[in-house]
Parts: structure tokens; sequence; C-alpha cells
């Protein structure tokens, strides 16, 4: 961070990965020198002080034998660097738009103002003349009156956070064909408005009904232009309300936040416009309606043959117009200005995406240079990290690409970029359709397959995170040119989650036949230091159940000081996964658990019953569960489906806070919600692409790694396909042949509960609150993994679609334990196995299809229960205070403000008497702790409780006469940083530049509260 690095830091970091057992890192460096200049910072990316922190890095990785990956450039977001030039950049169509008169006494050559031009660059794709048809100027109008509750703020912006109106007096009759909203900041409010309108200011009828377009989170720097049926009006009221609105998702990112309505300006357009042409046209990630007929008639549209194509000379049209009035653009194309943000010396312009050149220069001026150094064969990925860089709609010979591609000239119809309607709404819409289609392709066929080529050249794998919703494309496809397809999720966020990620990464590599489902975990905005491992175990185990197998966890921030702790951090962002952190040092149990269940789901393929068709939208992306309920409403239940109608009901629209400070819609599309939401099966997405090139086998559809659907779902018009009609005849012709193949497809709702009658059982039939995931090893194994979502135990029994197996056993990753169930039976087809789980636990169960050597071993039956809870001796770690004590034990009610503040490990000792037998299975129960224990018997290492029940198996150690009990507490952060905020720090060289904490004042508890029981 900020250029702070440090050999000690280095060394310190990388030796903690090793230890608690983790395989490497992404190497990242973020922000400059310049950007915090208090952190002292010298090692500016690029430098040779740079260098020689990565050298030593790289030494030290190789060591340690730790792997690590490079980032596309420098920081996160996403593919820039100072060597681009404007030209190389991220490209946009731009134009100036002139009104010219002509007669018999005008100019011949013209001079046309020449559109943006970022640092000088700008080049002309084609002028035109079009008749001007209707007035294209827009009306700027003045406000007469508003609600009492509205506010004016000295900007001229509006904004209200109940029911308001605004009324506008246009000054004179008109007629309307669009509106322009621009919104005030991000804001879905002012998206959503009724228009009222007036000839006399009095009685108002309803134009229209505003509706906001799917955007995503950076869908903003634009306005939103609407097409509406023209109507007469001299007077407009515009009328809000916040009742109907939905409580947001990924793809209607500004609807997650507090419902007021913020409004920059507003602008009434007088000639025809293509609705919501910005996004339509690729200037930004936006789904909405095709226009119709109503909004802009067939009449309304100018012909193509009546434009004139003209020819410029330095910026002057060349020979003279016919008389009459025209309107002049000329378009062409510069720098979208976007560039690596979150970057320091490497900072610079966004590649142009549509030029392998431009790319393979980005890659030879930024990660080549590592693979150069010494020790860069640690280096094994090269990763395309967070996309935070827009969109582009123009590039490298894009026009000679989209002929190619689409098979008509892109110039013809050039002037639909900028909203004209040309012939028909209709063909207007197709053109821009296109236009996406060929954004969609260029980004995959020369950026990533750019990419995935130049890693594969210098012997590394390619990883990437999602390109939606930012770049306007198939969230889906770009993995088909990724090693390891990766999505993100968030802890504690519902607002930055990324639900949708994960969907694409999962589906994407299942489609694309990519084993290994990666994902960036745990990810935090406002980390307050109260999280431990066993707080973030249920997302971990849901996300493992979701298709996940392989977890980096956000995040590790190198530390440059050996005598500040917690330490440097990304800004407070991140789970503070990292050496500093209290508990860091002792979560080896938990990376253990980790990579055990990750061998076990990477072990086969994912059994996933039913594909579901993303549609021919661009751009798309995987669809979440609660879009599925009105195609699949019999699998989901009543409960679901009622639920579902009540979560976009939104009545009152509820808030919540989470985390600290930042207040949301409590609604807001979250997959903590959709547990097993089609009890008992799993989808996949699927794009064109994906169903157009599968194999059909046997009545299933096939993919390159092995995963089948017996199961279609057609979805038809969702809120990602506003306009569907239909299918193109390509697609309507592959549904025809996987129907004639066998293959059950689901295009109106089903209301079965299961697909029993198309021969597809459920896989798994188990209670609400439990989490699965079925892989079919390669071995011929077939492997649930499930996970108690709930804190509580559960009992339950589990059965699972299994036929033709030797015998059952269970995995407890927890433990690294192999044992039988207390019960297991067969019924057609069918296995029941009871099942026990503790608080947010998991199992894995296994239905060898071979005989097994694998040694089981057999839960312990207990005769005695000892209490150990008095007699303890307590040693603070970091500040050496000595007490006696007994259970419970919770330092932050101690008296004493050293032991009351106090964060990190302290030891519990104890001498205990028990009369074993020799062989005596003997569990040593902690009862609650808090919030890790590391327990040792007569010096033998027991292992680590980390998460509920909290125990461990103290059979190896423990002796009959006296033993030694000795148990390593640690808690969290939290109580020290209080502590050292209110001037009574525990102890000295506290420092973080991570700033938030808990909202209340109340300390955590903190030790060894119990009851600690010996069963034996």
């Amino acid at each position: 961070m900020y250029g702070a690095v440090s050999k000690a830091g280095i060394h310190e970091d990388l030796k903690g990965m090793k230890d608690i057992g983790l395989g490497g890192c992404y190497l990242m460096p973020i922000r400059g020198v310049s950007d915090k200049p208090e952190f002292n910072g010298d090692a500016t990316q690029l430098s040779p002080k740079f260098w020689e922190m990565v050298d030593y890095s790289f030494s030290q990785a190789d060591s340690l034998g730790l792997d690590m990956g490079i980032h596309i450039c420098d920081g996160f977001a996403l593919a820039g660097a100072p060597c681009i030039s404007p030209a190389e950049s991220m490209q946009k169509v731009v134009w100036s738009d002139t009104i010219i008169s002509v007669n018999s006494s005008s100019s011949d050559h013209i001079k046309l103002v020449r559109p943006e031009a970022y640092m000088g660059y700008y080049e002309d794709i084609a002028a035109f003349a079009l008749p001007v048809k209707y007035d294209t100027t827009k009306v700027k109008p003045v406000v007469v009156s508003h609600s009492d509750n509205l506010v004016v703020n000295p900007n001229g912006s509006f904004n209200a956070s109940k029911s308001c109106w605004i009324e506008y007096n246009l000054g004179r009759k008109v007629t309307l064909r669009s509106i322009d909203i621009i919104p005030s900041g991000n804001n879905i409010q002012c998206q959503r408005v009724k228009v009222m309108v007036s000839d006399d200011g009095n009685e108002f009828k309803l134009a229209s009904q505003l509706q906001p377009a799917r955007q995503g989170w950076q869908s903003t720097g634009y306005g939103f232009t609407y097409a509406i049926s023209p109507v007469s009006a001299k007077f407009v009221r515009l009328e809000w309300s916040p009742d109907g609105t939905e409580p947001g998702s990924e793809d209607l990112d500004a609807a997650k936040w507090k419902p007021n309505f913020k409004l920059k300006s507003v602008n009434f357009g007088l000639s025809p416009v293509i609705s919501q042409w910005r996004g339509k046209a690729g200037f930004t990630w936006l789904v909405a309606p095709e226009t119709t007929k109503d909004e802009v008639p067939d009449g309304d549209c100018i012909k193509k043959s009546d434009i004139i194509r003209l020819k410029l000379n330095n910026g002057r049209v060349v020979g003279k117009l016919p008389n009459g009035t025209w309107r002049i653009l000329r378009m062409g194309h510069t720098s979208t200005r976007q560039m690596n943000a979150t970057a320091g010396g490497g900072k610079g312009l966004e590649v142009d995406e549509f030029s392998s050149s431009a790319v393979n220069k980005l890659l030879d001026n930024w990660y080549s240079l590592f693979l150069s150094r010494s020790h860069s064969s640690v280096v094994k990925y090269l990763h395309v990290d967070s996309w935070e860089c827009g969109t582009q709609n123009w590039g490298y010979q894009f026009a000679k690409e989209f002929k190619s591609r689409r098979g008509y000239n892109l110039i013809d119809w050039l002037p639909v970029m900028a909203g004209i309607s040309l012939e028909s709404a209709a063909q207007s819409e197709r053109v821009l359709r296109d236009i996406r289609s060929t954004q969609n392709d260029l980004v995959n066929e020369i950026f990533f397959k750019t990419v995935e080529k130049y890693a594969h050249q210098h012997g590394r794998k390619i990883s990437h995170e999602s390109i939606a919703p930012t770049f306007v494309a198939d969230g889906l496809e770009h993995y088909k040119y990724s090693d390891v397809p990766m999505g993100e999720f968030w802890l504690n966020l519902p607002t930055h989650d990324k639900p949708s990620d994960m969907l694409d990464a999962i589906s994407g590599a299942h489609i694309y036949g990519k084993p290994i489902v990666q994902a960036e975990g745990f990810t935090e905005v406002r980390g307050v230091w109260n999280e431990t491992p066993a707080m973030i175990k249920p997302l971990l185990d849901h996300n493992f159940a979701l298709g996940m197998n392989k977890l980096f966890f956000h995040v590790n921030t190198h530390n440059p000081w050996t005598d500040r702790k917690p330490g440097m951090t990304l800004d407070g962002i991140g789970l503070f996964f990292q050496r500093d952190n209290t508990w860091y040092h002792e979560s080896g149990a938990l990376v253990d658990y980790i990579n055990r269940c990750q061998k076990m789901l990477q072990s086969g393929t994912p059994v996933v019953d039913i594909a579901v068709f993303t549609g021919e939208e661009m751009p798309s992306r995987s669809f979440t569960p609660d879009r599925l309920v009105d195609i699949l409403p019999g699998l989901f239940g009543n409960e679901l489906v009622e639920s579902e109608c009540r979560r976009l009901e939104n009545k009152n629209q509820p808030l919540e806070e989470s985390p600290v400070g930042v207040v949301h819609a409590s609604g807001i599309m979250n997959l903590n919600d959709w547990i097993n939401p089609l009890h008992g099966y799993h989808y996949d997405s699927m794009n064109s692409d994906a169903l157009l090139n599968a194999k059909i086998v046997d009545g299933r559809i096939v993919m390159p790694g092995g995963i089948s659907y017996g199961i279609l779902v057609m979805p038809g018009k969702t809120k990602m396909t506003p306009s569907f009609s239909g299918y193109s005849k390509v697609i309507a012709d592959r549904i025809k042949k996987l129907r004639r193949s066998g293959v059950t497809v689901i295009d109106v709702p089903y209301t079965d509960d299961t697909f029993k009658s198309a021969g597809i059982p459920r896989d798994i039939v188990v209670p609400n609150g439990i989490a699965f995931n079925h892989v079919k090893a390669k071995s011929g194994d077939d492997i649930y993994f499930l996970s108690n979502q709930f804190a509580r135990i559960m009992t339950f029994n589990a059965i699972m679609r299994q036929a033709d197996i030797t015998g059952c056993m269970l995995y407890d990753a927890q433990k690294d334990i192999y044992f039988s169930p207390s019960s297991c039976s067969m019924d057609n087809g069918f296995a029941n196995v009871e099942i026990t789980l503790p608080s947010h636990g998991s199992v894995f169960v296994i239905f060898p299809h071979r005989v097994q050597s694998t040694t089981l071993s057999k839960l312990p039956v207990y005769d005695k229960v000892v209490n150990v809870n008095g007699d303890w001796q307590l040693t603070f770690d970091a500040t050496g205070i000595n007490v006696n004590t007994n259970l419970p034990n919770d330092w932050s009610i101690s008296d004493n403000a050293k032991i009351r503040y106090y964060s990190g490990s302290a030891e519990y000792s104890t001498h205990l008497r028990c009369d074993i037998l020799k062989g005596q299975n003997a569990t040593l129960s902690l009862g609650k702790v808090c919030d890790i224990a590391h327990v040792f018997v007569n010096d033998v290492d027991c292992g680590v409780a980390w998460t509920s029940p909290y125990e461990v198996d103290v059979t190896k150690a423990l002796r009959k006469g006296d033993n030694f009990i000795k148990i390593i507490v640690t808690n969290t952060w939290a109580n020290a940083l209080r502590g050292n905020d209110i001037g009574n720090p525990p102890f000295s060289g506290i420092w973080t530049n991570a700033p938030y904490r808990m909202k209340d004042d109340k300390l955590l508890n903190a030790g060894l509260i119990g009851p600690v029981e010996l069963k034996y």
C-alpha cells in the first residue's frame, strides 16, 4: 500500500502464510507514494526500489515453496499502464451535433465543431447530414411549483425522502417525445417518476410511468433517456413515491439504498429518440425494453436514403449541401479516459480491449517485467481482477470487425449510436443489439483470448473475475478463456455482495469445462475487527455448496512495520486476514479445513441436473434463484414463492444497517436467504454459445468437462430480457433438436415439485437450512457436502439419489476423520442416512462404488464427564499479567483496564486428575470460547478449537493420574482498538489505518467462558 514496503515485513508476511498452510498469494501493489505521503513509502511502482522488493518477495516465496500470481497491471482494477497512449486506450464514440440552414448564399465549406478529444486525441469515423423533421433542441423547463417536502439544493438539484412532485412550465405548448433524467449521484428513484402532462396547468393526465433500466454499480455518468408516446403539453409534473420500488440487486444496484429521490436535472425532447439509447449503444452496462412503435412511429424515423454522407477536409464539409435545414453529425472516437484507478506508479489509460497489439504492449510493459526477474518461477498465474473501468463501444477496427460478424456495414447506421432512429424503431434496436453483441465478441476474442495466449506462452495459468455488470458483455462467455474462473463474495455487506459474480463464475466454469471454481472471499468495506473464523464458516460453507472449490482470502495486506499492530490494511477493506491479526497464527486449523474441503470438492465433476438459458439479450448474466421463481414455482414451493412476493412488494421499504454506518434496503437479493432453494436440485446458467456447442448424449446436454443436464429451462421474458417475444431461428432450431433427443425443456411455469416425471427425481432431500453440493469423483464415488446454515444442532435423515453402492461413510473435514453413519439404508435407488451436525457444522457423505480401504473411526461413547472449571492460572501474552481465576472468565468485564481492553492471546493452565484407561477415547469440550482456543495436554498439541462444538480429541495425550492442561485463548482486536481509541491501550504499539469500529461502546466477550469438561 502506498509504496510502503519493507523486507522484514515481506519475510514475516510470507512466512506467516506458509506457517498456516496457505499455498501462496496474488501480489498486487495498490495506490502510490504520493496518495498517502504520511506513510513514507519509497517503493514507487516500476522504480528500482520497487523491483528490489519484488525480487526479495520472489526469493522468499521460492524458499518457502509459495506460489504467486501477478495482476495484469498495477493496482487491482483493471488493465491500464503509462505506456498506453490515448489512441491505444479504451474508445468511445463521440460526435458534434449542429443544425444548419442551407440556401443559395451559404458557404461551400462548412466548418464543423470537433467532438470531444481526450488529451487532443480524436479520430473521425464519418459525418452525416440528416434532414430535420422535428425540433432537436431540448426544452429547458422552468420549475413553477413543487411539494413542500422537496428540498431544492443550492446547485439546483432536488431531493426528498417522502412522496413528492415537481411542476414545470415548458414556456409553450409542444409535443413531447422524450425525457432525459439526470440523477444526482447514483439514484434509481428519480428514474421511477410518473410523467403527468397538462395544457393549462390545472388538469393533468398520465403520459408515462417511467421504469428504470437494469443497471450496474458503474452505470453512472450518463443520463437516462426515455422515449414516450408523443403527447401535447405546456406543463409537466413529475410525481414520485417510494411505494413499489424494488429492494435492489446487482442489476438494479442503486435500488439497494434508502429510497430517496435525488434529481440533478431534467430535459424534455421534441424529436424522436431511441429509449435508453446510451446503454443500447454500449456506452454503459444497461438493459431496457426496446423502443415501441407507439413511442417512435415508423413515420417519425429518418430514412437512410434521405441521409447524405459527408466528406470532410480538416473538419470542413467538402461540397455544398442541398438547400434546407440539416442536422450535421460529425462522428468519431476518443479515449474513454478510464484508468487503472487503484494504481500508483503504473497508473495509465485503460487498454483498448479490442486491440491485441495494445493488450500485448500492456503485458510486455508490466507482467513480462515480473517474469524477467530472478526467482520468477514462483509466478504461476496471470490474474485479471476487478472490472472497474466501465465499457467501450469503439476500438481498433471496430467497424471492420462488426461487418465481418454481422454481415452489413455499421457506418450506414452509425447515427443510431447517437440515439437517432433510422428506418424504424425495430430496425434501429436490431442494429444497436448487433453493436452490443460485437462488443461482447471482441472483448472475448481479442482481450481475453490474447491474455490467455500470453499467459500460456509463458507457461502460466490465467484467472479472472467477472466482467459484469460494467462491461457490455455476456457474463459467462469470458470464462471460456480462463483456466481458473473466479467470482467473489462479501462478508457483512449486502450492498456490495456479488451473488451474480459467484454464479457467473460457477456456471461459466461448468459450461466451459473448467474444473476449478475460485473465489475472492470475505471482502468487507468496513471491517470492525470483530471477525472470527467461526463467524465466516457458514458463509464459506454456503459457497462450497454453491460450487466454489478454491478460496482466496481477501485480504492479506503487507504491513511494513514490525512494531505497529494490527498495522496497515487496504484502507479498512477486507477480512484483515494478515499476520498481525490476533488470531491469524492460530488460523491454520481453519485453513486445514478449507484445504480438506477443496480436495474433496475438486476430486471430480459436479452433479447439476438443470441448465437455465440466459437468453439472447446483451449484456447478460447468470440467473440468481429469485429470478426463477416465476418459471419453476413448483420446485420452490409455496413458502418461497410467497416470501419472494413479499420481498419484491417491499412494503414500507424496510431498512437495515450493516455494516456500521451503512443503511440500505433490508430486502436486497441475498444468496444467504436462498439455501437449497430448488429443494434437492442444482442449476447452472447457460448462454447461447454453450447451448449451441454442447453435445447431446442419451437425452442430456453434455458439456466439455463432463457435466450434463437433463433439464433445460427457457425462462423467456425476464427482467434481463424485457422485450422477449421469441427466440432467434438458430436457438429455436436447437431447442427442437434437444426435445427430439430426449432433453426435457421447460418453457412455461412448471408447477410440479420434482422432475420425477422426467426421470430425474431430487438429488437429495434434506430439511430447510441444509445446503448441499454433489460431486461425482473420478474414482466413481459419489460425494455429497452438507452444511448446516443454522446456529443450532441439526439431526435429520438425508435421502440421496444413489444406487449400486457398496456402503456409506462420513468425513468430518474439521476433525479430519472418516466414520460410519449411525444408520444408512437403501430403498429403490435412494440412500437414507442419519446425520447430526453441530451449529454451522458440515460433513461429507461418501458413497463408494468400489471396495474401500479407508479406515473408519468409531465415534466415542463417553462414560464420564469431569468438570474443569476451577483453579486456572491465566497469563496474558502481550502484557505478562498473571492472575488466578475460575470459569467462566470474561476479560471484557474485568476491573483491570489492561485486561478489560486486552486483545491477543492468553494462556490458561491447570492440573486435572482422571482415572482414564489406556486406549480409552477422551474429548476436552471447552464450552463457549471467545474466540479461538489452542489446547495442549501434558505439552502435547491436541489441536485448535475454532468453531462449534469447540472441542478437541485429547486421547493421545491424556493419561491416568495427573494431567497438565494448557489452553491458549485468542480474541479479536476489537476491544484493544476500543481501549486505544479512548486512551486506555492495554499495551503499546497499537496502530492501524483501518478507521471503522463497532457501532456501540460495548466490548466483546473475551476469554474462556466454558464450561470446560473432560469426556471419556
